[in-house]
């Protein structure tokens, strides 16, 4: 469709305020049959934050992000996002938010340009508006030397950086980002994690990482999921609280693995002891 028919867009207003709730998650709740893959979850996220957002493989980390996105229908809870109901009004709440997916999908016979104003169309931008969006977002992620190839030809750092240009292009009040940085070098990932920060200034961003260097360098808080629950809330230093004065090295990943294998252990235990016929009591869940 031309340019010339759609009608013109703007950014996403920047009227957010510090301490404004833009995400409000309440008892979110995620079943895949037998399988309780998020257990009645509460999060706010407020302007101003970025949250990193951190859990063990088969946590239920990448169920909550797809839940917060709409990508996923809960079995229980809602999600409300800058005032919008996510279950009753999901088309304004959706353009609430820009999203980097895992693995930042694309067209690979696009050019990178070409892919940019296909987005930004979607987005409802057109004409002059269009290339204005465009051209800002390639210049904020560095990819004005590849705007003219195309996708498939990109290395895997410059895809995150297309990936992140498309969830930028229409400024939008919340970022959710997942693995923001995989595939970068230390420069590419200290660029994007000084534009995360700024970013991060009035908007709410919820950060997916495996990376707690990457937390202490980005996120104002931090919060743990494991088995489906939230173990941890807080600030980074708050993290770092939690270890042992006699850890003097990798203290975040002390305590990040001292709250998420708990439950991996004392499962172990109940197996041997169903296997032998004993029952074990006292143990936690």
């Amino acid at each position: 469709m031309p340019d010339a028919a759609m009608p013109e867009a703007t950014t996403t207003e920047r009227t957010s305020t510090a301490s404004e709730p833009l995400i409000v998650a309440r008892g979110l709740d995620k079943r895949f049959g037998a399988i309780h893959a998020v257990r009645g979850i509460n999060l706010t996220v407020r302007a101003g934050e970025v949250l990193g957002f951190l859990g063990p493989n088969g946590a239920g980390k990448s169920t909550t992000m797809r839940m917060l996105t709409g990508f996923l229908e809960p079995t229980a809870g809602s999600v409300t996002l800058a005032g919008i109901s996510l279950q009753g009004n999901p088309l304004d709440a959706k353009r609430t938010f820009g999203y980097l997916p895992e693995g930042a999908p694309g067209y690979p016979d696009m050019r990178v340009e070409e892919f940019l104003r296909f987005i930004g169309r979607a987005r409802g931008f057109n004409g002059d508006g269009l290339t204005r969006a465009v051209d800002t977002v390639m210049d904020r992620v560095n990819l004005g030397t590849v705007r003219r190839q195309t996708l498939e030809t990109l290395s895997k750092g410059f895809k995150r950086r297309v990936g992140l240009a498309q969830a930028l292009i229409h400024d939008p009040r919340i970022l959710i980002l997942d693995e923001p940085t995989d595939g970068l070098d230390p420069n590419q990932k200290h660029e994007v994690r000084e534009l995360i920060r700024h970013l991060g200034t009035d908007r709410a961003v919820v950060l997916s990482t495996h990376i707690l260097e990457e937390v202490e360098a980005v996120c104002t808080r931090a919060l743990i999921i494991n088995r489906g629950e939230i173990v941890f809330d807080g600030t980074p230093d708050d993290m770092d609280s939690k270890a042992p004065r006699s850890v003097s090295k990798n203290r975040l990943d002390h305590v990040f693995r001292s709250l998420t294998t708990k439950d991996t252990a004392e499962d172990a235990t109940r197996r041997v002891a169903r296997s032998l016929g004993v029952e074990v009591k006292g143990a936690s869940r």
